[in-house]
């Protein structure tokens, strides 16, 4: 592992790796889209960057870049309005919260005296928040329970869309946790400050059994750059590891010129990046109780970046955090990396011991990109938790319907869009009023009927399965589901 090491601190822009391949959609205008499917010389166009010798042989592949590169250009022109429409929803749905309630809201608009919402306000919540209300703990799963990580995990994972006043305000009043904070993490290559998590402990029965959680933050509906992200394809050969999504490396804090140097300077003016900066939180927080343990999470975006930390700190030999590290749990996570990839990562989490769980709800679209096929290369591994619209699951090796599009499934997707609009109406009735969906909910179900799987990537339904999902077995508990 040091020869891997030792390699990724060469000087040059992208000669940290070998093979790569990049895309730029700010630099590509029209006549570059069609070059795409023509050139032999696409790596000395600004958009496109790659060793001279990867020719994109094949016209599917070509085909596929094509496609990458027209909707990250789509999302740059939406980029402004995306997120002017996305602060406009989130400060409708706040007025009533900051406002007394819908009648307090009336008689304040009646007297001339509304409230504007206060973004940094512990009552103020994102669009994530207003869709999934629930803020307090399932108290039926148990801290000895099997469901009980998962539970936590996702809850966390939502919490980590809120701002850092109300992140603290669940985290210390509802489940009665101690709030290590919330970070704004810096990415070298946007220049902007892209990745966001939060961290807290939960001492669970006794100081001596403390679990401490760090939750990435997801794709943010009406954040261009985020989707963005998502659906780039771009990727970097790390030596010893395999090829890795690009985008996912750069918001966890992959280094310009230098790509994982062990350590870097921090702080006292410079920037501070995700990895980095959680290393050394866990570094400190662990050495306080050699009986802790951590877990990482994140829903979306945040879930790869979650299985991504323990990669880097394998590819740092981070031994004593690797053996501290309890499990990884993701919700509608897109795939990551290569084949290769996936089994260096089975083998080093079976040698540390460190559970990975990647949950799957229904026809969820983000876990079926980037596509695996031959083109790509893109691949999950270990094992998937899927639940169908019923909450029902199955432990499986891939999701059903692996790549989204197929015509066998177009009949049942929109099948299971309908049941799931008409379970938003008698949840409430059957399974019990926290369970109750609200009109931002049963809005995305409507849409669910022209894009299905659009709605099921939401954190609402990943919560019900933690907390309604049944599994073939509990017991014994999911640690048992360790990589093979």
């Amino acid at each position: 592992m040091s020869t891997i090491a030792s390699k990724l601190d060469m000087p040059s822009e992208e000669d940290f790796c070998k093979d790569y391949l990049l895309l730029n959609p700010k630099e590509a205008g029209f006549s570059d889209l069609l070059r795409i499917f023509y050139s032999s010389e696409l790596y000395k166009r600004d958009f496109f960057d790659a060793p001279e010798a990867d020719s994109l042989s094949g016209l599917r592949r070509r085909w596929v870049v094509f496609v990458s590169v027209v909707a990250q250009m789509l999302l740059l022109q939406l980029k402004t309005p995306l997120a002017g429409l996305g602060s406009t929803l989130e400060l409708l749905l706040n007025y009533p919260s900051s406002n007394g309630g819908f009648g307090g809201l009336l008689l304040h608009f009646l007297t001339g005296n509304v409230v504007k919402p206060d973004r940094s306000a512990a009552n103020f919540r994102s669009l994530v928040a207003n869709v999934d209300t629930r803020v307090d703990l399932d108290g039926r799963i148990k801290a000895n329970d099997e469901r009980y990580g998962a539970a936590l995990s996702i809850m966390a994972a939502k919490l980590a869309y809120e701002n850092e006043a109300f992140a603290k305000t669940v985290v210390t009043d509802h489940w009665q946790m101690e709030f290590l904070g919330s970070f704004n993490f810096w990415n070298d290559y946007e220049e902007s400050y892209t990745t966001q998590a939060i961290i807290f402990e939960d001492k669970i029965t006794s100081a001596d059994s403390n679990l401490i959680e760090v939750a990435f933050r997801g794709t943010q509906p009406f954040e261009a750059d985020d989707w963005r992200t998502d659906l780039d394809i771009s990727w970097y050969d790390i030596e010893g590891l395999g090829k890795i999504h690009a985008g996912f490396m750069k918001a966890l804090g992959l280094q310009k010129r230098r790509g994982w140097p062990k350590k870097i300077e921090q702080g006292s003016g410079g920037k501070d990046y995700a990895y980095y900066t959680i290393r050394e939180i866990l570094r400190n927080r662990l050495s306080e109780n050699q009986n802790a343990k951590f877990v990482v999470t994140g829903h979306s975006l945040g879930g790869a970046l979650a299985i991504l930390f323990p990669a880097i700190l394998i590819l740092h030999e981070e031994k004593e955090l690797l053996e501290r590290m309890e499990g990884v749990y993701t919700f509608g996570q897109p795939r990551v990396g290569d084949e290769q990839f996936g089994e260096f990562m089975k083998d080093k989490l079976r040698f540390y011991g460190v559970n990975y769980c990647r949950y799957v709800y229904n026809n969820d679209i983000v876990p079926r990109v980037p596509f695996d096929d031959k083109t790509l290369m893109f691949k999950h591994f270990g094992l998937c938790l899927y639940f169908n619209s019923r909450y029902r699951g199955q432990i499986l090796e891939e999701e059903p319907n692996k790549n989204y599009f197929s015509p066998l499934s177009v009949i049942p997707k929109h099948l299971n869009a309908v049941y799931e609009l008409i379970r938003s109406f008698i949840i409430p009735f059957t399974r019990g009023m926290e369970y109750r969906e609200g009109l931002p909910v049963i809005f995305s179900r409507l849409l669910g009927l022209v894009i299905p799987g659009l709605p099921d990537h939401g954190p609402q339904d990943y919560d019900n399965a933690t907390r309604l999902g049944t599994l073939p077995f509990w017991d014994p508990p999911l640690k048992g589901l360790k990589q093979e």
